[in-house]
């Protein structure tokens, strides 16, 4: 029997009003678990696993443009029958250390081939800072020394003047980044964090950051934007949805969505 998607959405809120599609890198352990904790009511996640790169090799500027390269052919493939409402693309440092210009036409060519807007998880983290007006930023991240200063200049191409940004102290690799704990994570942030900056970045899909955001804005009273986080965001926003995400960010959803109808 068919039943119709308003009545879908009634019987149960975990579907019937959006269907969202999420790429994700196939080592990304974290992403999924983050969707569970910012679900929306009425939508449904669909999330296909994208490979391209060596999994036994530090994820760094080199791997991570080869990763964004890799054809997305096969992948959206698996996404199309799923009649998603948006796609999200779950691998924030593909785009950074490709550049703004690269990130807004990998969005232009997912949306050509399968027909729904699409939304990287850099981008989502730009517009994010955009909503909430914050110039100066605070950044953190389990990557690479060299993508952290790409990621500076992919936030400051877009207004975001990075001011301070925190390393964590060695090149991990895909393991070593999944693996970091919510304390280290908190730590972080925090040493990302300056009296000057109006928001702090906590940039990576596969880092447990958004179960440290409430924690982590009320240490610094200011917001704290993560991958995972921004990306739901934007997809609430788009299609309209009912709910929040987590933190200060949260707070904006009501207002972007008034702008954006």
């Amino acid at each position: 029997m068919n039943v119709p998607a308003s009545q879908i959405a009634a019987i149960s809120p975990s579907r019937g009003r959006a269907r969202i599609g999420v790429i994700t890198p196939f080592t990304n352990t974290n992403l999924e678990a983050d969707l569970a904790i910012l679900r929306s009511d009425g939508a449904s996640y669909h999330v296909t696993r994208a490979g391209g790169y060596d999994i036994d090799e530090v994820p760094d500027s080199d791997q991570m443009r080869q990763f964004a390269l890799s054809g997305l052919d096969d992948v959206l493939a698996m996404l199309v029958p799923a009649r998603t409402d948006i796609i999200l693309y779950g691998c924030t440092s593909a785009t950074l250390s490709m550049g703004p210009e690269y990130d807004r036409e990998f969005c232009t060519m997912i949306e050509e081939k399968i027909g729904v807007p699409a939304v990287t998880a850099a981008g989502a983290i730009v517009e994010a800072l955009d909503d909430l007006g914050a110039g100066t930023i605070g950044f953190c991240s389990p990557y690479t020394e060299e993508l952290n200063r790409e990621a500076a200049a992919f936030l400051g191409a877009g207004g975001h003047q990075v001011i301070q940004s925190a390393y964590v102290g060695e090149d991990l690799g895909n393991d070593g980044q999944n693996a970091l704990t919510p304390d280290r994570v908190l730590q972080l942030g925090l040493e990302a964090n300056h009296n000057q900056a109006d928001a702090v970045v906590m940039s990576c899909t596969d880092m447990r950051a958004v179960e440290v955001i409430e924690d982590l804005e009320a240490r610094i009273s200011k917001p704290v934007v993560t991958s995972n986080q921004a990306m739901i965001y934007i997809a609430i926003k788009r299609l309209g949805l009912p709910g929040r995400v987590p933190g200060l960010l949260g707070e904006r959803t009501g207002a972007a969505l008034s702008a954006a109808r």
